[in-house]
């Protein structure tokens, strides 16, 4: 007879798959507490890992609900790095942990476009992450030149210097217990909650943290505006973007939703024409010959995503030098939400403005080629 002997995080967490993977009809909800302490001992190692792939998605497929979400991102908060920065303000750019893999993202360069408006910013990310093996931040910057694993402290010192004031923060150096789950996650092959969660764990602390996410799906935005403000940041923008990134659409009208310590939640319209838009396309395409003809490549995502975060470190520093095309599009529609939100502005048009000429003067270029 075999003697199988859990420890008491063991314990909790075949109770609580007990309890969320018994069917449609017969599942029970966790409390925030309960949803908290399984997270914390998957992410401490102190849960098998068959235990946590089937708990992480029973919870998916019951469907979380707003107290388990709250759990999940307690335990990720209790494991992810809080570095303070001593400056006003800063955007945390938060575009899906896997990547982009429809066109060619720009959102990398954001930071830096923000940064020359005298906005601080930092952008998140892992060099990559399934369900879906995109494009990432990670690689792109790593493609363009910049060191994309710097520590937290280094990095805020980055966004501190007021000739650069961005950064780019890798889950390795923000969450290492987080980012130990790529593999299992990878295994996994559905997303889990921890996808939806991970672009709000916080590490890095201005006097005011001003969150941007994205999302595609209708429930998500008052969902990110409840956890947005458990997590501690001071105001959020959660923007209908392609792929569920912060870049809407360059070819029709979108919206995001708001939050602030003023407005608990309105939603806005968005409108390219209002910023002399003028595109045919969604987002930058992606090169000629990226697409994987290989059903084999199709495991690990449907693109060449090294030859598309090549591609997209070309186009994005041409956009820096005042280059015409999309990807410039991209950066000036983002960044003049950024200026709106931040009431800096308070006309897209003259934002988009403002935007255009940090990108042609170049002092966007001089804050990205800093090094």
């Amino acid at each position: 007879m075999i003697n199988h002997k859990y420890s008491p995080v063991d314990k909790h967490i075949r109770t609580c798959i007990q309890r969320v993977a018994t069917g449609p009809e017969l599942s029970k909800n966790l409390t925030r507490s309960d949803a908290a302490d399984a997270m914390r001992g998957i992410l401490e190692g102190r849960v098998d890992p068959v235990q946590a792939a089937i708990f992480l998605i029973a919870l998916r497929m019951k469907r979380e609900t707003d107290d388990e979400n709250a759990g999940i991102l307690d335990g990720l908060l209790d494991h992810t790095c809080s570095e303070s920065i001593d400056i006003p303000d800063l955007v945390e750019i938060s575009d899906p942990y896997n990547g982009f893999v429809r066109g060619t993202p720009a959102s990398s360069f954001l930071p830096a476009v923000l940064a020359a408006l005298d906005i601080p910013a930092v952008v998140t990310g892992v060099e990559a992450a399934g369900p879906k093996y995109g494009v990432t931040h990670h690689k792109i910057l790593k493609s363009a030149g910049h060191k994309v694993l710097l520590n937290p402290a280094n990095v805020t010192k980055r966004i501190a210097n007021p000739e650069c004031g961005w950064g780019y923060l890798d889950q390795s150096e923000s969450n290492s217990a987080l980012f130990g789950l790529i593999d299992l996650r990878e295994r996994m092959v559905k997303r889990t909650v921890i996808t939806t969660l991970e672009v709000l764990i916080h590490p890095l602390r201005a006097k005011q943290t001003h969150l941007m996410t994205g999302f595609v799906h209708k429930p998500y935005p008052p969902r990110y505006v409840r956890l947005a403000n458990q997590a501690g940041y001071a105001s959020a923008m959660i923007v209908r973007g392609v792929e569920g990134g912060i870049t809407p659409s360059l070819s029709q009208p979108s919206r995001y939703v708001r939050y602030d310590s003023n407005t608990e939640y309105e939603e806005c319209r968005l409108d390219p024409a209002e910023m002399d838009i003028q595109q045919t396309v969604r987002m930058a395409p992606l090169p000629a010959g990226a697409q994987l003809l290989s059903d084999d490549d199709q495991l690990l995502g449907s693109i060449n995503v090294d030859q598309v975060a090549n591609e997209a470190a070309e186009l994005g520093k041409k956009a820096l030098q005042g280059k015409q095309g999309a990807v410039r599009d991209s950066l000036v529609y983002a960044a003049s939400i950024c200026l709106i939100h931040l009431g800096r502005e308070k006309d897209f048009a003259e934002a988009a403005g403002r935007v255009r000429n940090v990108l042609d003067n170049g002092s966007a270029l001089a804050r990205f080629t800093i090094y």
